[in-house]
């Protein structure tokens, strides 16, 4: 695994006081310099830390496992909802630090990263026993046995997270982890370090100290956490990273959970409200500055409301308020490099015929601000509508019908999330049951994340595994199947040694409970 964010700077950088992990409190070795993408001014150096420091933090995690897991899951709850409360107290303080360096607006902040966290923790915390209860399963022809599963915690679980939500795509894995029993390894991305330093903080003065360890560096770090005898991996970004990320935890055989890119399409019908669907595409494709996983990255648009919907479009994106106030509607992007795929995606497209129909090109100003972008008159043959773009830009084609908008929504190797917008129910259901996407919303984009109890995840080239919901939970845990006595019989029936005219008794056992004819000749007996 490659970095492909941060800065890494070798040598004598100064570590801000309480930016190290515990443990790794020298400054003279490699060393990460994180920025305000508002402004470009340096926020903090914090350690690259090496291969021996993340398998220590694995050990401390690994220490705390055992009493951890031994305890309750009530207990558990109990001590992770003192946590939350810790969360809510230094509120204002996590709200700043996420804003300091990914650019995003306060209330961005507080709805799509805090409340998000704590709207899992509290429903993990009301449903989970229930979720991870011992489950009887019937027995079959061994009805004299008991048979139930069991879940049971995994170990020590590492976490790689990205820089578009550092708060909830580090929270959510690490307290549906610690719900489940596991102790956890974060390694934050190096691009938002010190949000990953503060969700350390979290749970640093916890009565159990050393279940969340927090690593920082670049993709040397997080190699090291994959190879680094964790129990699974946990990790979201990019499909490239993520195949990268599986490559490595195959050499020790780690089961992994991914959440990869998508390339979330929208179908809008003829007979959408087209206002409402032009308001959700605006907002789905330009929120967070479009760095978002399952943003509206594509909007494929039935011809008789083409022409309606681009002006409603345009006209709710000129309303727009980007600024560094915290206050607005959208902040800048936060990572360089993706500004400049964001360019680079728009040059193709315009290359092949599209067309811009606002923005589309970078704001000249410190700091990494891309205005809010409409594209028209595109096609399949632009990166802009093939490959995850994430940036705030919404490409718009027009299409005959349902048909078509459905061929086309399913024609990428992404299948993460996706829309459909319709004044009819029951044709949304049906439009929503055929596309090829793990999550649907129907009048409605990216919301279905915040139902913690939905299962969230991709299919094709968009992830492996789910978070949220009995899914997620369980994802964190080792299932383990147990047989038991209900009755107890002298000896069992295919023990040596074997009965003799077993199999002719065996088979016209097998004809009486499972053969089809028979059953049915039985049954037509019965009612004459």
């Amino acid at each position: 695994m490659t970095s492909t964010m941060g800065q890494v700077r070798t040598g004598g950088a100064g570590v801000p006081e309480g930016a190290a992990p515990e443990g790794n409190e020298e400054s003279g070795g490699p060393s990460i310099e994180t920025f305000d993408p508002r402004t470009g001014a340096l926020l903090a150096i914090v350690p690259d830390q090496s291969a021996a420091e993340v398998r220590a933090a694995v050990a401390r995690a690994r220490a705390a496992f055992g009493p951890w897991s031994a305890l309750t899951y009530k207990e558990r709850s109990r001590h992770l909802l003192e946590v939350r409360d810790r969360l809510l107290d230094r509120a204002e303080e996590l709200v700043g630090v996420i804003c300091a360096e990914t650019g995003k607006q306060r209330a961005e902040a507080v709805t799509t990263e805090l409340m998000a966290v704590c709207e899992t923790m509290d429903w993990y915390a009301k449903h989970g026993e229930r979720i991870l209860r011992p489950q009887h399963v019937p027995s079959g022809t061994l009805a004299h046995k008991s048979a139930w599963k069991r879940y049971e915690p995994m170990g020590v679980i590492g976490v790689i997270s990205p820089w578009n939500y550092p708060f909830t795509l580090s929270m959510t894995p690490i307290v549906t982890a610690l719900f489940a029993g596991n102790t956890v390894v974060l390694k934050p991305s190096e691009v938002t370090p010190t949000v990953g330093l503060a969700i350390g903080q979290l749970f640093a003065d916890d009565t159990w100290g050393d279940l969340v360890q927090v690593v920082t560096g670049g993709g040397a770090t997080g190699e090291a956490l994959v190879r680094g005898g964790v129990d699974k991996v946990t990790f979201t970004g990019s499909v490239r990273t993520g195949k990268r990320v599986m490559a490595a935890a195959a050499d020790s055989l780690t089961p992994v959970l991914l959440e990869l890119g998508g390339k979330d399409p929208m179908v809008v019908l003829e007979d959408a409200d087209v206002a409402h669907a032009a308001r959700g595409a605006v907002w789905g494709s330009m929120q967070n500055a479009g760095q978002t996983c399952m943003s509206v990255e594509r909007v494929y648009v039935a011809e008789p409301v083409y022409d309606e919907f681009v002006a409603r479009v345009l006209a709710e994106v000129a309303t727009i308020r980007q600024d560094d106030s915290g206050q607005g509607d959208i902040g800048a992007m936060t990572f360089e490099p993706q500004v400049e795929i964001v360019q680079r995606h728009l040059a193709d497209a315009v290359a092949k015929g599209a067309t811009v129909l606002a923005g589309g090109t970078r704001t000249d100003r410190d700091g990494l601000w891309f205005p809010p972008t409409v594209v028209v008159d595109v096609d399949h043959s632009m990166d802009l509508m093939t490959e995850e773009t994430f940036g705030p830009v919404l490409p718009i084609m027009k299409v005959r019908d349902a048909e078509e908008a459905v061929r086309l929504a399913n024609d990428s190797p992404y299948g993460l999330n996706s829309s459909v917008w319709t004044e009819d129910d029951d044709r949304g259901v049906q439009i929503a049951n055929r596309l090829q996407a793990g999550n649907v919303c129907i009048n409605d984009c990216i919301v279905s994340y915040a139902v913690t109890g939905l299962p969230f995840g991709g299919v094709k080239s968009s992830g492996i595994g789910r978070v949220h919901g009995a899914e997620g939970l369980r994802e964190m845990s080792n299932v383990k199947s147990v047989l038991g006595r209900r009755l107890k019989v002298p000896r069992e029936l295919w023990w040596f040694p074997v009965p003799k005219h077993l199999d002719a008794v065996g088979i016209a056992t097998l004809r009486a409970r499972f053969g089809t004819d028979l059953r049915t000749k039985l049954g037509r007996s019965r009612r004459s």
